[in-house]
């Protein structure tokens, strides 16, 4: 992945990376499957970082219940859609969530109400898209087993 990206003098004296000294990102110059192929190996390292978050182990693992079970108790297409939506959305806000608690503590460790504030606003995220699932779920159980 430490692939070098070839590219004209004039490119990047007209870029704004030439005025500010900062690195040049190979990412931004890829094209076509390289780009694709990089790509997905950036996503895959950070399910790999996910993996080590206990919060988002967890949702994986029920993730592979669940997913196969929204097959079962759905009665069609739409319904299956719904139900396991609703899981991989969990996992989806909970590698966001991360991402932005990683993010604040890479700035520093000191107490800050913005710090604060952010993780705060992550975390009710997650609380939601739970919210949402145990819901989803819980009307698709009712319908299926008591209505």
């Amino acid at each position: 992945m430490s692939e070098q990206v070839p590219f004209s003098a004039s490119s990047v004296a007209s870029s704004n990376h030439a005025s500010t000294n900062e690195p040049v990102n190979p990412q931004k110059h890829r094209k076509g499957l390289s780009r694709v192929w990089h790509a997905t190996g950036y996503s895959i390292a950070g399910l790999r970082a996910g993996w080590h978050e206990t919060a988002f182990r967890q949702e994986a693992i029920a993730s592979i219940v669940l997913v196969p079970a929204a097959f079962w108790l759905g009665r069609n297409w739409v319904e299956t859609a719904l139900l396991a939506g609703t899981v991989i959305l969990i996992m989806i806000v909970e590698l966001l969530n991360t991402g932005i608690e990683t993010a604040i503590d890479r700035i520093g460790p000191e107490w800050h109400d913005l710090s604060k504030r952010a993780k705060d606003m992550g975390s009710a995220a997650v609380l939601l898209s739970l919210l949402l699932c145990a819901g989803t779920w819980t009307m698709a159980l009712f319908q299926r087993f008591f209505a």
